[in-house]
């Protein structure tokens, strides 16, 4: 560990940012620029970790870690790789109506596993386009061409196709059988999904999509907070990653007098009170070992553990308060709510480290760990890393620091677009 956890706040942040950032730069395909969904061996890509690659750039130009020069030339060889890959409806495909599948051969850039057309995905792969042809405002011919192909990019995705003659948009869909049977609807990380839909100039969503969606929402009092009800963590973490919604408001957030920063926070704390709770006495949960997300975990197993019967699952989307939950944090989580309160997620994050150094390595936090599950000694934990934690890690602590990411991002004319066109106003709009 080298010391990781008693390095001052800064020096700390600094390590682990940089960690962070070093798996794009370790697990990125030298020809194709596309990104490792995790550090196994034979990982295809994943087109959220890319997004979230192209999104990191442009700090790690900031940053001092990379040069502008070199930044560009990455980011042009990934967009090429995209704006030239096949479009179709055939089942090998890299992708369909301007969306793409959720995993793609790193090399060949096609369908892998039979896996969706992912909306969601292709979302945030989106949102790392538009920031790369936000940053890159130079005059050189690589930034002029970065510019062109993010805006061709974004213009060539067909939103309404993806409502399927619905309200609400779908989550996927398979040339085997056409659309997933169920939509995007509840509150979660999808936030993100409607705004860039809506600000499409060519094949926009109608602002009633957002509405729809909006209508789904539970709103509930859990542990003595009011919150929009969402159970994984990530989920209220994603979005904002890219948008500043510090006191903008729909029309939602206007009736109950809130806004979605201020619901990420209040669900940060729900995580808390309910880490001190524990429950299901989980071995190390309390306010400083929190982070109950999506991921993988000990494997579909019940075990005696601690005179109490005990199931645990696999990869599973864990939640607060309802579940479920087998005793599976996300190391990474905590720190990535910095920007909602930087207390919290350092004590947190410290905590971990001092008590379970095991859960980082080579400064990168794994993706999962279960201290209470001992059939493999002191815990398990997941193998290697994963992308989207490193990526999201990277961009979070960015905002913490400076709000580079918020900032550039606000001059996008589609997030501001697409923000307005869902009825936000206030504050920075």
């Amino acid at each position: 560990m080298g010391g990781l956890a008693s390095l001052p706040d800064a020096a700390l942040l600094d390590r682990l940012q940089r960690g962070a950032f070093s798996y794009i730069v370790d697990y990125t395909d030298d020809e194709t620029g596309l990104v490792a969904d995790t550090s196994r061996a034979g990982s295809p890509c994943s087109i959220a970790v890319v997004g979230f690659a192209l999104s990191c750039y442009p700090v790690a130009v900031k940053n001092g870690w990379i040069s502008r020069a070199a930044a560009a030339t990455q980011t042009l060889k990934t967009l090429r790789s995209f704006w030239n890959s096949a479009q179709g409806d055939q089942p090998d495909a890299t992708g369909y109506k301007g969306f793409y599948y959720h995993f793609l051969h790193i090399k060949t850039r096609r369908r892998v596993w039979q896996c969706e057309l992912s909306l969601v995905d292709t979302t945030l792969l989106l949102a790392g386009v538009l920031m790369a042809g936000c940053y890159f405002d130079g005059g050189g011919d690589d930034e002029a061409e970065i510019r062109t192909l993010a805006d061709a990019l974004y213009r060539r995705v067909d939103w309404q196709w993806a409502q399927n003659d619905g309200g609400t948009v779908a989550q996927g869909w398979k040339p085997e059988c056409g659309f997933l049977h169920y939509g995007w609807e509840g509150y979660n990380e999808a936030t993100i999904l409607y705004i860039l839909g809506l600000g499409s100039p060519t094949f926009p969503l109608p602002p009633t999509s957002f509405t729809d969606w909006t209508v789904t929402y539970q709103l509930e009092n859990l542990l003595g907070r009011n919150v929009l009800y969402s159970g994984p963590l990530f989920t209220h973490l994603f979005s904002h990653a890219w948008i500043d919604f510090r006191g903008i408001q729909d029309k939602f957030m206007r009736n109950v007098r809130s806004d979605y920063f201020e619901n990420s926070r209040n669900s940060i704390a729900l995580h808390r009170e309910y880490a001190a709770r524990n429950p299901h006495d989980y071995v190390g949960y309390d306010r400083n070992f929190w982070g109950i997300s999506a991921g993988e975990g000990p494997g579909n197993e019940e075990l005696r553990e601690d005179h109490r019967d005990r199931r645990f699952f696999d990869y599973t989307s864990r939640g607060v308060p309802y579940g479920p939950d087998d005793g599976t944090i996300s190391p990474w989580a905590m720190l990535a709510t910095l920007p909602f309160g930087a207390g919290p997620a350092i004590e947190g994050t410290r905590h971990l480290l001092e008590t379970y150094p095991q859960v980082c390595s080579n400064d990168r936090f794994s993706s999962g760990f279960n201290p209470t599950f001992t059939r493999t000694g002191d815990g398990w934990l997941s193998e290697g890393w994963f992308g989207l934690d490193q990526g999201l890690l990277v961009l979070m602590i960015e905002n913490y620091r400076t709000g580079f990411v918020w900032h550039l991002m606000r001059r996008c004319p589609v997030i501001r677009t697409g923000l307005q066109r869902a009825g936000f106003t206030g504050g920075w709009l």
